[in-house]
């Protein structure tokens, strides 16, 4: 047992590894704005440079062609290093970088220079010096603005990450006095019911302790939904009544965690509980279209009271749903004939 926990403490540190600043240049998308970008200063370079008429397209094609070997080579470099950089800090990085940048620069430089005849020592050494610190300057501010947006990336996965532990913290008070009792009181008459209720509760609560992943298979949040409703299924017996209607293939989606809980609660609370006679929660999960669809419909009181809290988790999960899917996933609300309906709409694939 010791071995199983020292090796999955080492797995962890594994995984916890700082991530490269630097984006993947393997990748067809980062060469592609770098490539762009670097035509981009060519051109300006041109314009600035022109001093007759309004370009001189020979220069702008040498030019070109010299900036382009140049990122190219670089983008190379750094490429087959990804794997030796992935762990280093920004320091070492912005170093290597740099380092590379200036050494690509000045050897392709010296070639262009040897293969100019006229160019006199003096000149050759004005553009290779010229051209490293041309480089260096354009590199460094490329590094700077990646690095910026890399501290913004982590800075927005913060947030997100303390919005899921601020909903996970939110299971309410009297939920949980509401179980002890339950239990307290099926000790003596039903053991069984009280220890299978303790096992539910103590996963729930798990979960909320867990905030270490940012996404889970719905399968796991629908079987955290079923122990929750079996603990409101003692509180409430015959007035809580569900109906289930999923899809096999929902439970490989992937959704963040305590979405449908919260829900199922609000469900309970504002729908199910004020009703004398209670009534039935209807749970439809099914995929269509590479699309997702949740919904969750619960009956409502004739004369409904307004909830903050209702409001407050929804608000929550709708904020946490555009930080990791953006516009492409969907929650709303309708309200018809005496039923409160949540739809939850959310894309099979996640956006990277």
């Amino acid at each position: 047992m010791n071995n199983n926990a020292r090796s999955k403490r080492d797995s962890d540190n594994t995984n916890t590894l700082p991530e490269s600043f630097v984006p993947n240049l393997c990748q067809s998308k980062a060469l592609l704005f770098l490539l762009l970008s670097t035509q981009l200063f060519a051109l300006v370079v041109a314009l600035i440079s022109a001093q007759s008429g309004f370009l001189n397209w020979e220069f702008l094609g040498l030019f070109s062609v010299y900036c382009h070997c140049i990122v190219l080579s670089c983008s190379a470099i750094i490429c087959q290093s990804q794997s030796l950089l992935a762990a280093r800090s920004p320091k070492y990085l912005s170093i290597f970088c740099l380092s590379t940048i200036c050494a690509v620069s000045a050897a392709i430089a010296t070639l262009c220079e040897s293969l100019v005849p006229q160019a006199q020592g003096a000149y050759a050494q004005y553009f290779i010096s010229r051209s490293v610190l041309v480089s260096a300057i354009v590199g460094a501010v490329l590094l700077r603005y990646v690095y910026l947006q890399n501290q913004w990336k982590i800075q927005k996965q913060a947030e997100l990450r303390a919005k899921l532990e601020a909903l996970q913290a939110r299971i309410r008070p009297h939920f949980l006095f509401n179980s002890m009792n339950t239990i307290a009181s099926l000790i003596t008459i039903d053991p069984d019911k009280a220890e299978n209720a303790i096992l539910d509760l103590s996963e729930l609560f798990r979960a909320t302790l867990n905030n270490q992943e940012m996404l889970i298979l719905a399968e796991q949040e629908l079987s955290l939904c079923k122990r929750y409703l079996n603990i409101e299924g003692l509180r409430l017996g015959k007035r809580l009544r569900l109906k289930w209607d999923v899809e096999q293939a929902i439970n490989t989606v992937k959704i963040p965690p305590l979405t449908l809980q919260p829900l199922l609660e609000n469900a309970i609370y504002h729908g199910i509980q004020p009703l004398t006679e209670g009534g039935e929660i209807y749970i439809n999960a099914y995929c269509k279209n590479k699309v997702a669809y949740i919904l969750i419909s619960n009956p409502l009181p004739s004369a409904p009271q307004k909830h903050d809290g209702n409001h407050i988790a929804l608000d929550n999960i709708q904020r946490r749903l555009e930080a990791i899917f953006g516009s492409s996933a969907v929650l709303k609300t309708s309200h018809q004939d005496m039923q409160f309906t949540v739809t939850l709409r959310l894309p099979i694939e996640v956006p990277k």
